[in-house]
């Protein structure tokens, strides 16, 4: 399997930049501050027309990894209304207050769009327990993607963990999706332990400004040509 380079975009340019300097994928959010809420449905329209690549959007209304049933109903009803905007599937997931997977309110939610894929974000990074919370995610209807920097801080300090999580389990490995503050010098690790999907985001604009600055086509384009040289290092082995 070739690699996969996921990028986040919060605006129509950052999707151009994106395509132009070979993304394979999206992620659509807003409100960066608060690690990635839900865009308006407007800005997914917008990004929709703006490239043809694939679109996962944030189903996330707070900066905690909580949820209740009035928060689901809501995201429920944004989730169809960005499926008829032009989203292709979705990023979201939800931890219980005993900071483990809530199985429950991310099962609910995913059965509201059965056969959409969804990606599991970043709040697998603050389980307390993190194979049984990669248990619990086998158990998820329509989970693809499971994107994650092996601890809260980023890969830096998380890529030791993540390594040995894939080198382990191979099908771990295929659904990982590495990121948060994901840099160049860790994908041959990473690599090399089977994950062969990568999310990038402050890294492809100038400064790492996520307000100052719009997606930089030649820093994507840089991340897609060192995947493309490990997917050739590995196809020649």
């Amino acid at each position: 399997m070739g690699s996969l380079l996921e990028v986040i975009a919060l605006h129509p340019a950052d999707a151009e930049a994106a395509q132009e300097g070979g993304a394979d994928r999206l992620e659509l959010c807003a409100s960066m501050e608060a690690d990635g809420l839900s865009p308006s449905v407007s800005t997914v329209s917008a990004i929709r027309r703006s490239t043809d690549l694939p679109l996962r959007v944030m189903l996330r209304l707070s900066d905690s990894f909580t949820t209740n049933g009035a928060e689901l109903n809501r995201l429920t009803a944004m989730a169809q209304s960005y499926l008829s905007a032009g989203a292709d599937g979705f990023v979201f997931g939800f931890l219980t207050p005993d900071n483990e997977v809530d199985v429950e309110s991310v099962a609910a939610l995913a059965s509201t769009f059965a056969n959409t894929p969804w990606t599991f974000h970043r709040a697998i990074d603050a389980v307390l327990e993190q194979r049984a919370a990669w248990r619990a995610l086998r158990t998820l209807p329509g989970l693809d993607c499971v994107l994650t920097a092996g601890s809260s801080l980023g890969v830096g300090t998380g890529l030791d963990d993540l390594c040995k999580l894939a080198k382990d389990d191979p099908a771990v490995a295929k659904v990982m999706m590495a990121g948060g503050s994901l840099q160049p010098e860790h994908v041959p690790w990473l690599y090399q332990s089977g994950v062969r999907r990568f999310h990038v985001g402050s890294s492809v604009r100038q400064d790492g400004s996520w307000t100052k600055a719009y997606v930089n086509s030649r820093f994507v384009r840089a991340w897609r040509n060192l995947l493309d040289a490990q997917d050739n290092r590995d196809a020649d082995a």
